[in-house]
């Protein structure tokens, strides 16, 4: 389980640099290999979420910590925390999603597709975020963080 100091600089560079650049990748590979929006539609609604995700990286960090502390009180060891991140994941970015989506312009259907998609594939993605998130706060130095 990992601890960690009170808030810094350091704290919101890891957790910003990490949300922007897997929320970037991931989002656009989703949008137009499996929901079919345009490449120019997809570019917009990563460059949309770029703000998007650097004003949410610090509150899911927070949000995501205090899941995975939840679920090391009811079991023990990575499947524990993989389940943790990947609940922290869906819940805080579905609605997320769905706004960006809405903001781009993207039909109800596309929308539908898009969240589905991510949904199901956060059970792999939240676990991989989970990973990726801790190896940036490990690359940042960030202040008494202890990997899980």
């Amino acid at each position: 389980m990992k601890v960690r100091a009170p808030f810094n600089l350091r704290n919101f560079a890891a957790d910003t640099f990490a949300m922007v650049v897997f929320c970037f990748i991931t989002g656009m590979a989703i949008e137009v290999f499996i929901s079919g929006l345009s490449f120019e539609k997809s570019l917009a609604s990563r460059l949309v979420s770029i703000p998007v995700n650097i004003a949410i990286a610090v509150p899911y960090g927070l949000y995501r910590d205090w899941v995975v502390r939840q679920g090391a009180k009811v079991a023990t060891g990575s499947f524990a925390k993989n389940v943790s991140d990947l609940f922290a994941f869906v819940t805080f970015q579905s609605p997320v999603y769905v706004a960006i989506l809405l903001s781009v312009g993207a039909s109800t259907e596309q929308i539908i597709s898009a969240v589905s998609v991510n949904a199901a594939l956060s059970c792999g993605m939240g676990i991989l975020y989970g990973y990726f998130l801790d190896s940036c706060r490990k690359m940042f130095r960030v202040p008494g963080y202890q990997g899980a």
